[in-house]
């Protein structure tokens, strides 16, 4: 972009004497001095639609100015790191690029490896403080027996077994009743055993009880 500057002086001509030759304003002047605001014209940009080139610079405006002035890089990136302050979480889901090199401001580290994130909830002792972490990716419904106990009463038990004494006359051929009465068989168990079993419930193994999630790269501004 040039700027005009004026080679002759044609305010000084009018104070030479006259018949001095330089007083004269000659075609070559005024030609060299058209020439001159040509090229500062073709160089400058147009008010309407212009269009840039090189590195043209801009005042700054405020933050958080909401007006149709010019922004400048500087705004753009004093906007940026107010959107993004330390402590902020910056996440893409395609690109593993320190945000330091995207953004161009703060440093940054990768942040909650295979985790997820949740609010605080300051009513819950598992949740009411910032970065608290817990959980496990293997805290599933682990395999397990129960136990049960069975009991069987038994105290022992007989029979009774009826009986008839008889004598018999061989000689006349005819028998007499001599004694009749019960009697009980010894006392004894049946000897059974009882045992109860129950079926093994759940499953083990890694991973198995996760959330539905998706996976992408996190970092977190720490200055």
């Amino acid at each position: 972009m040039s700027d005009y500057t004026k080679s002759t002086d044609f305010a000084s001509k009018d104070a030479l004497p006259s018949g001095n030759a330089a007083k004269i304003v000659k075609g070559t002047e005024i030609d060299t001095e058209f020439n001159n605001i040509a090229v500062a014209v073709a160089t400058k940009a147009d008010l309407a639609s212009p269009g840039f080139s090189g590195s043209p610079t801009a005042p700054t405006q405020s933050s958080g100015d909401n007006t149709s002035k010019l922004a400048t890089t500087g705004f753009v990136q004093a906007a940026l790191s107010a959107l993004y302050p330390v402590g902020s979480i910056y996440t893409n889901a395609a690109v593993s690029t320190n945000p330091a090199t995207l953004l161009g401001f703060g440093t940054w580290s990768a942040f909650g490896a295979g985790r997820v994130m949740v609010g605080l909830d300051a009513g819950n002792a598992a949740f009411d403080t910032a970065q608290e972490t817990g959980g496990s990716a293997d805290a599933i419904v682990v395999s397990h027996s129960h136990t049960a106990t069975s009991s069987v009463t038994d105290p022992g038990h007989n029979h009774t077994i009826g009986f008839q004494n008889h004598t018999i006359d061989q000689n006349a051929g005819s028998s007499a009743l001599v004694k009749q009465g019960t009697s009980n068989t010894s006392t004894a168990s049946t000897g059974i055993s009882v045992s109860t079993s129950i079926s093994t419930e759940g499953s083990s193994g890694t991973n198995a009880n996760l959330q539905p999630y998706i996976v992408v790269y996190m970092w977190r501004r720490t200055a």
